[in-house]
Order: C-alpha cells, then sequence, then structure tokens
C-alpha cells in the first residue's frame, strides 16, 4: 500500500497523521478499507490527529469498524492490526442478537443485565459498578480525570494560542491562554466579574471587566466547577482576561441514512400515578401497531423501528412526601407489571430502548444504572427492550457505509439549576428546556456545578459530554420541545402524566402525549399528538 494516498486522503479531510502511523499503513494492502476506518476514527474521536495511541484509545469501537467490513477485507488487514497492536480479532463471526449473559458471561450472583446486542441498536455506554465505601480521595479522582478530558477538548480550539499552565504565569504584558477548572466567581464591588481558576499546577484569579459588554456576558453563563479557557495577560497574582472559550461542541455534519426508517422519543410516563394519561397511552400504542385508517401514513409507521423512554416510566414510591395520595398503584413492583403489560401490546419489530429517571426504584447519584431487575423484571421478559444507564450514548441504524446516529441519552435532573442561575436561562425557565441542552452541550459536560445533581464520584467521569452525538434527548422537564445546535439535533419529551400540583407552583407548562417522530434518511421531524382534548 502507497501511504502517501493515505496522506493525501489525510490532508483532504483536513487531517494530520503522525510518522509512526504512517509508515505502519505499509501493512495494510487494501487502501479503501483504510479509508473508511480513518474517516469513522475521525467522526468516532472528532480529533483532527490520527496517531497509534488514537486507535489504542479507541480499541473497541476500532474493532466495530473492522467487522463492518467485508470477510475479504478484514482478511487484507490483519497485519495492519498486528502491527497496531490492537489485539482484536477483526473476522470472527457476531450474531446479529446476543443478551449480555452470551456476550460477557454471566457469573454466579452476579446481577442480570438482558440488554439485547443488535445491529441496528447498540448501548456504546457501559454502567460501572463501585464496590467500596466512597471517600473523599474519588471525588479528587474523579475532579482529576474530568479536567484531563475537559483539556484535550479545550485543546482543539485555535483561540487558545500560546497555551501555558497557570504555574508558569509571570509577566503581564505577555498574551496567553490558561486552561482551569472554575472553583469561586464573585462580583467585586466595581461590578467587574472575579473568578478563582485552578489547573494541576496552581490557581489564579481571572477578572472580566464589565467595560467589556461582550466578554462580560459570556462571563455571566460560566458555571462553577466548569473548564473554560481564557486568552489574556497576567501573572500569578491576577490574569485580565480579553476571551473566554468555552469547550463546546463542534458542528457535525448533517448525517443521512440510506435507509427510511423512523425514531420515536418519549419519557415521563409515570404509570401507577392517579394522572396517567392511560386512554392516551393507549392511542399510541395503536398507531404504532398501524390501527389507523390513513393507508400513507400506515405505510410509514411500518418502518418506525426504535422508540426511546427517557426515565420516570413508572411514578415510583416514596419519591417525594406524601407521594402516596397521588398513586394509583403503590407497589413498584406491581408498577412495573402494569407497564410491561402496555409496552407488550407494541409490535415486536420495535426496538424499545429504556433508561431510568428519579422516579424508577435505582439510586438517584447519577450516572445510574439500568432498572433493577428486582423490581423491573416483567420488562426483562420483553425481547425487545434494551436497557442503558442514565446518561447514555446509543447507535442506531448503522448500514452498510453509514456509521448510524448517535444519540445521546439524559433524564435531565440537573436542569432545574441551571434555569435558576444562569441569567440567560433564568427568563426562560423550564419552559424552554432546549436552551438548557444547548448550553449543556456548550460547557461539553451534563452537569458542569456539582452542585446541579446528585453525583456518583466514578473515577472516569460518565457526565462529560466526550463525543458529540447527532441527537441528544431528554424528559424530566414535562416539556416537549425541538431545536438544533451545531447541527445536533435536540429533543425534549413531552409527558404522560396530567399536570401535578407541584408545577402550578413553579409555573412549569408542561405538554402531555407529544411524540417527536424521526426520519433517519431525510431528517425531517414530526410532532404525533395523542393528547386526548377534554
Amino acid at each position: 500500500m502507497d501511504p502517501k494516498e493515505i496522506l493525501k486522503f489525510c490532508i483532504e479531510k483536513g487531517l494530520l497523521i503522525d510518522l509512526e502511523t504512517l509508515n505502519l499503513f505499509n501493512e495494510a494492502n487494501d487502501n479503501e478499507s483504510m479509508k473508511i476506518i480513518i474517516e469513522k476514527l475521525k467522526n468516532h474521536t472528532q480529533k483532527r490527529i490520527i496517531t497509534k495511541n488514537l486507535f489504542e484509545q479507541n480499541k473497541e469501537q476500532v474493532n466495530e469498524f473492522f467487522l463492518a467490513l467485508p470477510k475479504e477485507n478484514q482478511k487484507k488487514l490483519e497485519k495492519f492490526k498486528i502491527k497496531l497492536g490492537l489485539q482484536i480479532e477483526i473476522s470472527k463471526e457476531v450474531s446479529s442478537e446476543k443478551t449480555y449473559e452470551e456476550k460477557e458471561g454471566k457469573k454466579q450472583g452476579e446481577k442480570k443485565q438482558l440488554e439485547i446486542f443488535d445491529e441496528d441498536v447498540r448501548v456504546l455506554s457501559k454502567t460501572q459498578s463501585f464496590k467500596k465505601k466512597i471517600e473523599i480521595g474519588d471525588f479528587v479522582k474523579n475532579l482529576r480525570n474530568r479536567f484531563h478530558e475537559m483539556k484535550n477538548i479545550l485543546q482543539e480550539h485555535q483561540e487558545l494560542d500560546n497555551l501555558i499552565s497557570i504555574n508558569k504565569l509571570f509577566r503581564r504584558g505577555q498574551r496567553v491562554s490558561i486552561i482551569g477548572i472554575v472553583s469561586d466567581k464573585r462580583i467585586t464591588k466595581n461590578r467587574n466579574i472575579l473568578f478563582e481558576v485552578e489547573d494541576l499546577t496552581g490557581k489564579v484569579r481571572v477578572l472580566v471587566n464589565q467595560n467589556k459588554p461582550e466578554l462580560y456576558k459570556q462571563a455571566e453563563e460560566i458555571t462553577l466547577d466548569s473548564v473554560i479557557g481564557f486568552t489574556g495577560s497576567g501573572d500569578r497574582e491576577i490574569f485580565f482576561a480579553n476571551n473566554v472559550v468555552f469547550p463546546d461542541a463542534v458542528v457535525l455534519e448533517k448525517k443521512q441514512s440510506p435507509v427510511e426508517e423512523y425514531a420515536l422519543f418519549i419519557g415521563d410516563l409515570h404509570y401507577g400515578s392517579k394522572l396517567f394519561l392511560e386512554k392516551s397511552f393507549l392511542k399510541f400504542i395503536d398507531y404504532l401497531n398501524g390501527k389507523i385508517p390513513d393507508v400513507k401514513e400506515a405505510r410509514a409507521v411500518e418502518k418506525i423501528k426504535y422508540l426511546f423512554l427517557l426515565g420516570d416510566v413508572v411514578s415510583g414510591v416514596g419519591v417525594y412526601p406524601s407521594q402516596q395520595k397521588d398513586l394509583e398503584i403503590e407497589d413498584i413492583e406491581e408498577q412495573f407489571q402494569g407497564l410491561a403489560e402496555l409496552l407488550g401490546k407494541i409490535r415486536k419489530d420495535i426496538k424499545i430502548i429504556i433508561s431510568p429517571g428519579n422516579h424508577d426504584g435505582v439510586r438517584l447519584l447519577e450516572p445510574q444504572p439500568i432498572l433493577d431487575e428486582k423490581y423491573a423484571w416483567p420488562l426483562y421478559n420483553m425481547r425487545n427492550v434494551i436497557f442503558t444507564g442514565n446518561p447514555a450514548r446509543v447507535n442506531i441504524g448503522t448500514k452498510k457505509d453509514f456509521s448510524g446516529f448517535d444519540v445521546l441519552t439524559y433524564h435531565g435532573f440537573s436542569y432545574f439549576f441551571y434555569v435558576n442561575n444562569i441569567p440567560s436561562l433564568i427568563k426562560k425557565g423550564l419552559n424552554a428546556p432546549e436552551k438548557v441542552m444547548a448550553y449543556l452541550l456548550k460547557n461539553r459536560h451534563l452537569a458542569p456545578t456539582y452542585t446541579s445533581a446528585q453525583y456518583f464520584p466514578f473515577e472516569k467521569d460518565e457526565l462529560v459530554i466526550k463525543k458529540v452525538p447527532d441527537i441528544f434527548v431528554s424528559g424530566h422537564t414535562h416539556k416537549s420541545a425541538i431545536s438544533s445546535y451545531n447541527n445536533v439535533l435536540l429533543i425534549s419529551t413531552s409527558s404522560w402524566e396530567e399536570e401535578t400540583e407541584n408545577q402550578r407552583r413553579k409555573g412549569n407548562q408542561p405538554d402531555f402525549c407529544k411524540v417527536p417522530m424521526f426520519n433517519l434518511k431525510t431528517r425531517e421531524i414530526k410532532i404525533l399528538d395523542f393528547e386526548d382534548k377534554k
């Protein structure tokens, strides 16, 4: 293989490739396949520099890329794979559908996790387990890991030129850039904004002058514990900022599947509540099963392949004081039984992807694990149900020569904090959840401030948005919204529970029984309405 051809391909795609990796391409005997692998690796990692380490750090995904190639092409690349040290078997047979036990092996006493592994639906995120007592050191490791992840993202921004660590600040006249985590924020008596920012080498005060209105407006949006880049000048005592750089979501290409099929998104069913809108939900099920008079629309319904349920699928028990008076079903296991009966009426070729919320009987600390089989066992008996944690990354619609859509799901527990603390969001409140979602994409984190969500300090911070998704969908606010941010489709789901007293007090104006239907081929999105108008 001619490495020059790969080098030319990388340049055309705006990529750099290091010499060591380029030389390894001598072992590859298939130019076109390697171009496909590089393209997919670029889209997956969103990195502009191709290195051997990049392949190693993304072994699982690279394995999937190889397995998607025809068998004869896989064999041609065996030597290349060995040289890269990936140690992956790229020519093995993979069945289209396997349970978690078949794929991973089930150990005695281990919690059963019946995730379906399917060629059309791949759960890219994994639920971590934490078996020891939480200590202060766990939070320190978590923050360090978060800082490193966010720093790597920020280093891709060209605005942060002449980047140095905080302990290297020594001369005020020199224009430099720093990256740090915001540990404090206050307004001075002169109405300037003063941050305390730290990295692994030290801390410094960063001042944003009120006489710079655009910069000041940006600085107002910065929340505690977020990792931000600043350019300006200063020394170890104080740094004067003239630019603020958020990690932000890169602008993605607008993917389009070669096959026409549909994905639907719902959440906040609250099954078991006296306010559950069962009549409307049964109308929705009839629709999914093609029980509609319009022949043309019935043909489109046949192409619905994916149904996402974004948490609070049941009402739960003891979630808030005196909840019992609001419950039609007072046992959480019976709630899941009733829900399974309803979902069981849906035709079996639709993949139902379920993630938990704060009502579903799992720990409130995020990231949340999959639904507990102890209570949700009726759902585990359904072969077309796929369980994920919260948050989760799920890939749908992968086809030959098409990488599918990456969907980021998050129930949205942190949203209340930001609508109460970020100036641009306070005006909109919870009635514009898509604004909060765009804000979190801008910060590349689902809960940048520690107090915005109850947090489980895994060493790896699963709430970092390391890879920008094609679709970001959430619930919790009970508000239907569709928007776009840097070509990321933003979807907030409505509720299947009538307006509650708590929502009336907060001024939250919920939407009911609205179902976004996304066409993977045309990217058209249609809102189906199943609300029973009284």
